[in-house]
């Protein structure tokens, strides 16, 4: 049986990724581990696309989480998101009054990150058993802000805090085994939903010598860091104790005995640059938290507090549902 979550960095690549080759002289980019953007040239700008299932998330924050990760793709590249195409799916147990929820925060969310709805397809099949989407983004990008990619002995910043999304999930989704967190940070995390886009850190990491970006998914921040060596071709060493993880973070991942430096976290930006103390400054003073958690090293093994960081696997979230 397959396990859930994403496939293991070395089957994706023998499995999925291997057997796509770039035809088209247009296509500037290929399919490969911890890359998330297509780029497509288009002679004044390019085209940069990305796609993602929301496949873990109630009704309640589908919407939300549909554009929010969408976007963020493109806002790691360095990309500016223009609009989304949305696929919707629904098992025959849901209702007209849950697909018009999500219609309604789909179109909230996408006004928030000044974004385009442009299209999608809905259907109710049996073939899901909770409500899923599946989001493709379209973005733009200026040929003279195309990054560099990340080099050894380049920082290595992170934005907001660790687990910003998984902690959103925990505090909605399992409340009934939570019951010894305390309620003002329950209510904190649940807060947390308004912090999920990077398209505003993006934006000033980009003109502030940003070399090479990944938002933080599945996996956490440890997984988000160890993607964007493999995917620059060299590796990265990551202090934890410059991680920030905020109090609620932590009460909700001791009581449900996860690691939130390996959960979900859509709403940080793992970004490279020469200069990380300069990049952070200017992100604390646009209101953005921002730590220094690491640098770019030479070689193929990541370090993590000096042990071997590993390639990421299935994301804690997904323990709560085996």
């Amino acid at each position: 049986m397959l396990r859930l979550g994403k496939l293991d960095n070395d089957d994706l690549d023998r499995l999925v990724l291997k057997k796509f080759r770039r035809i088209r002289p247009e296509s500037l980019s290929s399919p490969t581990i911890g890359q998330d953007c297509a780029v497509v040239d288009l002679d004044s700008d390019l085209l940069v696309l990305s796609c993602d299932p929301i496949t873990s998330a109630s009704v309640a924050h589908l919407g939300r989480l549909t554009v929010h990760v969408s976007c963020n793709d493109a806002a790691a590249a360095g990309a500016e998101p223009v609009g989304l195409l949305v696929t919707l799916l629904m098992p025959p147990t849901g209702t007209m009054e849950q697909i018009a929820q999500i219609a309604d925060d789909l179109s909230a969310a996408a006004q928030l990150a000044n974004v385009d709805i442009l299209g999608g397809h809905t259907e109710v099949t049996d073939a899901v058993t909770r409500a899923v989407t599946s989001a493709t983004v379209i973005a733009k990008q200026s040929r003279n802000q195309i990054l560099r990619g990340m080099r050894p002995a380049d920082d290595i910043v992170m934005t907001k805090y660790a687990a910003v999304e998984g902690t959103t999930i925990l505090a909605e989704d399992f409340i009934e085994r939570l019951s010894s967190v305390p309620t003002e940070l329950l209510t904190a995390a649940r807060a947390l939903s308004g912090q999920l886009s990077i398209v505003a850190e993006s934006r000033i990491a980009m003109q502030n010598g940003a070399v090479a970006m990944h938002d933080v998914t599945e996996g956490g921040v440890l997984g988000a860091s160890w993607e964007l060596g493999f995917a620059n071709n060299c590796s990265v060493e990551i202090d934890t104790s410059k991680i920030p993880v905020l109090a609620e973070t932590r009460a909700l991942c001791a009581a449900l005995s996860l690691d939130p430096l390996r959960l979900i976290g859509s709403g940080s930006l793992i970004i490279a640059c020469a200069d990380g103390k300069h990049l952070c400054k200017t992100l604390q003073e646009a209101g953005i938290p921002a730590a220094l958690i690491g640098k770019a090293i030479e070689g193929a093994t990541s370090y993590v507090d000096g042990s071997v960081l590993e390639e990421p696997h299935a994301d804690e979230l997904y323990r709560l549902y085996s």
